[in-house]
């Protein structure tokens, strides 16, 4: 079974940046489609960005030219790299598996706080 481990949340300024790591043991995230979701309080679990296994990306229109996600093969990670925050993206981050995929054991989440 798979264990993801979701860090670089934190307190962020309205148009700062942060990058997100998730780890993960017992699958090789090369060969899945890995994707970042988000939960803010009171919603549900939302669609962020996700890589395909060629490589190619997909992204939420909420966060289109303000966050990127890439991968590490070697490192067995992907990122999530957020730039000119808002308040509105605060929220738990979590990666999985991609949309229409049976997820995997969802981790703990990292909390990304933006404060206008």
């Amino acid at each position: 079974q798979a264990q993801l481990v979701e860090s670089g949340g934190g307190l962020v300024q309205a148009g700062g940046s942060l990058r997100l790591s998730c780890a993960a043991s017992g699958r090789t995230l090369s060969m899945y489609t890995m994707a970042w979701y988000r939960q803010a309080p009171g919603k549900e679990r939302e669609f962020v960005a996700l890589m395909y296994v060629s490589g190619g990306t997909r992204y939420a229109d909420k966060v289109k030219g303000r966050f990127t996600i890439s991968r590490d093969n070697a490192k067995n990670t992907v990122y999530l790299q957020m730039d000119s925050l808002k308040s509105e993206d605060t929220a738990i981050y979590y990666c999985n598996v991609g949309p229409g995929t049976t997820p995997w054991y969802w981790g703990q989440g990292t909390q990304v706080t933006v404060s206008s």
